[in-house]
């Protein structure tokens, strides 16, 4: 059930229903776990024993850090509570990658290791760190725990976020469950307006440009030199736009119900350097990985030479977090050298301004860096990688030249948006403060478009 579909559609009409017409917030809460839990189930029941088993661990150990002051008792239940919701995400989702991994080496020595046939339970790097932040923040005594279980529950598996993220924290979601839960007319609105801009990000512009990008990263070798740049440019936009696209829905859901969570993309393409980018990519994942991982690593508080180790660390962790592949980890590495090589020369050049022109140089060459680098996150395997590097750089005009006009007006309104969004220095969405009658107008024509392009036949 994903958020694009009609069953999606339905099952929240019916959610929003019930919380309308069944009194007290107490039961509306137990309708939106009941909920959350039928959502789960609906990728796979037996996913539901796994989330469940994760939160009453750290309910667990969240109360049980509440109660004693022993450090060592502490650090005990903090170390239950990683190895579980580690262990669960290791075994579920790297078990194979590592096994393949040793095996390149055993197999040397005749020496054969079996994968298993594992199926990756939806969500779980989602709910493994949102319950991980719970327990942290707990020992490190910036978080009560929470009394009422059934609240924890719906924290874990808030439907809303579940599956795709914003990578919501306990400290944030908790205290709005002390409010009363009611649908409001107001919250409604805006909440509809931020989901069809998400399903528009997704279904208009990531899933139209999806078919262009597949092809020539399925056949890189066909392709010229000048359709292999469109294509990374292409991809660009694409995964922007279904990141940004699904947090959006997930976001202007929770609103309809009467969650308020923050944004989790802010226009990064418009990032002047490396560092930039990051506090404006899937900002729920880095924030918590700086404060999680990076932090706790150290931080910058141990020497430049730390802080740079502490850096890649993080970076190559954080890209084995998008998937268990070595691209994944190469792509990682990649950032945490640039975010290292960054911090270098912004301690050379501080106090320094830029032009106009060299600040649009800088938002040029992160973009190109970027996009050059989300070619590791795309390609299938190392062959592809290399090939789709070899159409780049070494410029072939031979080949075919494939062009989709859906490309370009996709790629048009992503840099509009941008260019728009950097003019106006705002925090809020550049489509929040367009005129009223604009943004009802694009809702309308918007779910026209859905509904008469993408309604079953």
């Amino acid at each position: 059930m994903i958020f694009s579909s009609f069953q999606f559609l339905f099952f929240l009409i019916v959610v929003m229903g019930l919380l309308i017409v069944v009194p007290g917030s107490r039961w509306r809460k137990l309708i939106l776990l009941v909920a959350s839990y039928y959502f789960y189930a609906f990728w796979d029941v037996r996913f539901t024993a796994l989330i469940f088993t994760s939160t009453i661990i750290d309910y667990f150990v969240g109360r049980q850090l509440a109660l004693t002051e022993d450090p060592r008792r502490r650090k005990l239940f903090l170390l239950l509570s990683m190895t579980a919701n580690l262990g669960f995400l290791g075994f579920f989702k790297y078990y194979n990658f590592f096994v393949d991994s040793a095996e390149v080496i055993l197999s040397q020595w005749g020496i054969g290791i079996s994968n298993l046939d594992i199926i990756l339970p939806v969500g779980i790097s989602f709910y493994t760190f949102q319950t991980m932040s719970y327990t942290i923040d707990i020992f490190r005594r910036k978080l009560e725990p929470v009394d009422s279980f059934s609240d924890f529950a719906l924290f874990v598996a808030f439907f809303p976020q579940l599956v795709a993220g914003p990578i919501v924290r306990a400290a944030d979601f908790l205290p709005q469950l002390k409010k009363p839960v009611r649908i409001r007319p107001e919250n409604v609105w805006a909440g509809s307006q931020i989901f069809i801009v998400g399903l528009f990000k997704k279904l208009m512009i990531a899933d139209a440009v999806a078919p262009f990008v597949d092809r020539v990263f399925a056949y890189p070798d066909y392709f010229s030199s000048p359709t292999a740049w469109l294509a990374i440019i292409a991809y660009a936009i694409q995964i922007y736009c279904d990141f940004s696209g699904y947090s959006d829905m997930a976001i202007g859901t929770a609103r309809m119900l009467g969650f308020h969570f923050e944004r989790n993309f802010f226009m990064p393409y418009i990032s002047q350097n490396i560092a930039e980018f990051w506090r404006r990519w899937h900002i729920s994942l880095s924030s918590w990985l700086r404060d999680y991982l990076y932090i706790s690593l150290g931080g910058n508080r141990r020497g430049q030479r730390r802080t740079y180790v502490n850096l890649m660390i993080t970076m190559i962790l954080g890209g084995l977090w998008h998937g268990a592949s070595w691209n994944f980890v190469i792509w990682g590495t990649a950032h945490g050298v640039a975010l290292a090589v960054h911090r270098y020369w912004s301690r050379n050049r501080k106090g320094e301004t830029k032009s106009g022109v060299e600040r649009w140089l800088a938002v040029a060459g992160t973009f190109l860096f970027v996009t050059l680098i989300w070619v590791l996150f795309r390609a299938q395997d190392t062959s592809t990688m290399l090939t789709v590097y070899s159409k780049l750089f070494f410029l072939n005009p031979a080949g075919a030249n494939w062009f989709y006009t859906d490309v370009f007006v996709a790629i048009a309104i992503v840099v509009i948006a941008h260019i728009v969004g950097l003019r106006r220095r705002s925090d809020e969405l550049v489509f929040f403060s367009s005129p009223y009658s604009f943004r009802a107008a694009f809702v309308t024509v918007t779910v026209l478009l859905i509904i008469f392009v993408f309604a079953p036949t």
